[in-house]
């Protein structure tokens, strides 16, 4: 049976060759918030975003005690020693320059750290952030900083009120890389109005940007969200998994091999997921994307061109 590691540049298995052994994530909540939640940037944050849908399994008081219970849950599960730290919750990078580093800090003074991913937006970098997590790489630590962008479209930025532009996220993806800070790209498929080729399109731009790791997801309707009211009201039409796998399988193809995907999909909990209910698990579609790649006789990279921007 195929696997999907045959077909695809996975973050896991470039960690394996890394460390010589397995590394997981271990997601922390911080306690910050978001710039299009707070008034600075807008009211009522994204509209597909809960962040219930990604918080912490097992939240405790500190970011200590937090990254504790997630490595003894890695441990049970896959044995696992190391892992990284994942500030996922909100926007981590938006607060000021003292608690960024005592949060950072003390997550990487736990044993078995070995690094940081910090997800935040584009919009809310500054250089005395990037140049606090250089200075963790310069002490050994492995440092991913996850870029929100979701569509390179800006009028698709403004319907699902992001609160940012394309341009903020070409800034701060140079900014980054000045300081030799991978960067990983979160992009969403099947955002209102959008289509196979608007993917393709963002595909294009970011990667002629040279990042080095993408996420995919797929749109979905969590309740708590603004998109749930357009959904009750018949305005969304979340794709079928067919069609999401298909569109992946051909960004994965446009994708070249020195790109490391960092996920193929996202899920959310039954308790709040109102559609699609294919988003309940993850691996009934990477066994659907790795069958459809098999399919293909194609694997990461064979359409690559490099260098392609609209």
């Amino acid at each position: 049976m195929a696997v999907l590691s045959e077909f695809v540049e996975t973050f896991g298995q470039q960690l394996l060759r890394e460390f010589g052994e397995r590394v997981h994530k271990v997601t922390v909540d911080a306690g910050f918030t978001c710039p299009n939640r707070d008034g600075s940037r807008g009211r009522g944050g994204c509209t597909f975003c809960n962040n219930k849908s990604f918080h912490p399994a097992v939240k405790a008081q500190s970011i200590g005690a937090q990254i504790d219970a997630g490595m003894r849950c890695v441990r049970r599960r896959t044995r696992a020693r190391k892992v990284i730290a994942y500030f996922q919750t909100y926007t981590n990078t938006y607060a000021p320059l003292s608690r960024l580093s005592a949060a950072y800090e003390e997550a990487l003074a736990v044993p078995g750290v070995v690094g940081l991913s910090v997800g935040t937006r584009p919009d809310c970098l500054s250089e005395g952030v990037v140049a606090l997590m250089a200075s963790y790489r310069e002490q050994g630590f492995l440092v991913w900083v996850e870029l929100g962008l979701q569509s390179s479209f800006d009028e698709t930025l403004a319907r699902v009120n992001r609160g940012h532009g394309y341009s903020e996220y070409r800034e701060a993806v140079a900014l980054l890389q000045r300081y030799r800070i991978p960067v990983c790209t979160h992009l969403i498929v099947g955002l209102p109005e959008e289509h196979r080729d608007h993917a393709l399109r963002t595909l294009a731009r970011v990667l002629s940007l040279g990042v080095a790791g993408l996420k995919i997801h797929p749109l979905h309707v969590v309740r708590g969200s603004r998109l749930a009211r357009d959904f009750r009201a018949g305005q969304i039409t979340p794709l079928e998994m067919s069609t999401y796998v298909g569109i992946v399988a051909d960004l994965v193809e446009r994708t070249p091999r020195h790109v490391v995907f960092h996920r193929l999909t996202g899920t959310a909990k039954a308790a709040l997921l109102l559609a699609p209910d294919w988003c309940l698990g993850k691996w009934r579609v990477l066994n659907a994307i790795t069958a459809e790649l098999a399919r293909r006789g194609t694997r990461q990279g064979d359409l690559a061109c490099g260098g392609v921007s609209w």
